[in-house]
């Protein structure tokens, strides 16, 4: 009969006892501190990069389009030619360049006749902003036409209740009192010889605030790249046909329309309509779909804060004004970026503002 081996107890427990003592020796002490990362440290020690959020690229999109923006009084400056030249050969290319993506196309072909006619027609208010802010420019300087183009909103919160038939709001009209100390300052901070471009860039925001409202009447709304197509074509037209009258209607603006500008000129102007007007746009129109009103309007309000810094570091604007210039500047800035502190956050229905006011705050 076959024998079975009887189990080496005493084995066993040898064995078991030298493997104790060996998890003893390579244990940590009760004191010790033992990290053991998370799922949500899993890269830890690994140089992983955390991912950035669609909201976290919005907001550097929006400040880099901001930054571009800025620059556009500072082109304004450095290209010599005269308003009307300038604004309409700006406006004539950023109008080339819409006309070659199939989507403002598509745009045009769903929107109503009536509707274009409508865009069109506002349009022409576009360009007398354009220029009486660049002719406000020549006639000061880029700080100057900067800071009365910051009036935008006070003049929108008076002047957008009667073109919308909207609810007046004595809320708004306290907003748009607290400026006029700044302005009053600002008048008074500025050589005698810039004033007349301090009354043509008030005249300028005054024109922001008609159109803007204007676009918020029009119920049926259109691609933004096709709206800012067919105002930016309107108004090179008016342009066009206000050329002959220039000399007689305000010399200071008048200026040859189909010269071929020089060499520097040129790449200046292809920057201004490409780089710092098109380029943002789109931009902008991206970053909107993760932002609300209320941070972009903050963000925007930051425009004549990066144009104020630019002529100084690259144009030295700083001599030629007072100190009393800035300090109506900070008075009229706090009080633009307490406005959208007393509004409603509400969504953004009109993005086609960014692309053709120089006020970028009233976007709405």
């Amino acid at each position: 009969m076959r024998r079975h081996a009887a189990p080496c107890i005493g084995a066993d427990y040898a064995v078991a006892g030298r493997e104790r003592t060996n998890r003893a020796k390579h244990a940590p002490s009760p004191t010790a501190f033992v990290f053991r990362p998370s799922p949500a440290h899993a890269g830890f020690g690994h140089n992983t990069p955390m991912p950035m959020t669609a909201s976290h690229r919005a907001q550097l999109q929006i400040h880099f389009c901001v930054l571009l923006w800025g620059f556009t009084p500072i082109l304004g400056k450095l290209i010599s030619l005269s308003a009307l030249p300038l604004v309409w050969w700006r406006m004539l290319l950023v109008v080339v360049a819409l006309a070659l993506l199939p989507r403002v196309w598509r745009g045009l072909r769903a929107m109503p006749a009536k509707l274009v006619l409508a865009y069109c027609g506002i349009g022409l208010v576009v360009a007398l902003h354009w220029l009486t802010f660049y002719g406000a420019i020549k006639l000061s300087n880029a700080s100057v036409a900067v800071t009365c183009i910051a009036l935008a909103p006070a003049f929108t919160s008076v002047i957008e209740p009667w073109l919308t038939r909207r609810p007046f709001s004595w809320r708004e009209l306290m907003f748009g009192i607290a400026v006029l100390p700044g302005v009053a300052l600002v008048v008074g901070g500025v050589p005698g010889g810039m004033r007349l471009g301090v009354l043509v860039g008030a005249l300028s925001a005054l024109l922001v605030a008609v159109f803007g409202p204007l676009n918020k009447r029009l119920i049926d709304h259109g691609e933004p790249l096709t709206i800012t197509g067919l105002e930016l074509g309107a108004g090179t037209l008016l342009l066009t046909v206000l050329a002959p009258l220039m000399p007689v209607l305000f010399p200071a603006f008048a200026g040859e329309l189909f010269v071929l500008p020089g060499p520097k000129d040129m790449a200046l102007l292809l920057v201004l309509s490409l780089a710092c007007t098109l380029l943002p746009f789109a931009l902008s129109l991206v970053a909107l779909r993760h932002l609300s009103a209320y941070n972009v309007q903050l963000v925007t309000n930051l425009e004549p804060v990066y144009a104020i810094v630019l002529a100084i570091v690259l144009l030295g604007e700083q001599r030629e004004l007072t100190p009393l210039f800035y300090l109506g500047v900070g008075i009229i800035l706090a009080a633009v970026f307490l406005h959208p502190l007393l509004q409603r956050p509400k969504k953004i229905e009109h993005p086609e503002v960014l692309g053709t006011s120089e006020a970028k705050g009233i976007v709405d």
